[in-house]
């Protein structure tokens, strides 16, 4: 399988979205006790290469689906946290 096939996999995974949507949600609940960017970057690793030592996919080396893994969950982390942080600066300032 080629990286950008699984790249966009990874992407569209259903799953991995609802997992770094609760961690978004649960950093942002924790931020004042916990910090933010620690608990940001153990989330990303930990679903990263929890998913692929779970659910395996024929062909792919779980090391290569967990470092781009990573990648991907970085991104989509960071695109997240954005709208985040645009909704609730949107919602103190009305």
């Amino acid at each position: 399988m080629e990286i950008t096939t699984l790249m966009l996999e990874q992407a569209s995974d259903i799953f991995r979205l609802g997992l770094l949507a609760g961690l978004i949600y649960t950093t942002q609940r924790t931020r004042l006790q916990t910090g933010v960017v620690l608990p940001l970057v153990a989330g990303v690793i930990f679903v990263a290469i929890i998913i692929p030592a779970t659910m395996p996919k024929a062909g792919v080396d779980m090391w290569l689906a967990a470092s781009t893994g990573a990648f991907v969950n970085a991104v989509i982390v960071g695109l997240m946290w954005l709208g985040w942080q645009a909704y609730d600066r949107s919602k103190r300032s009305s």
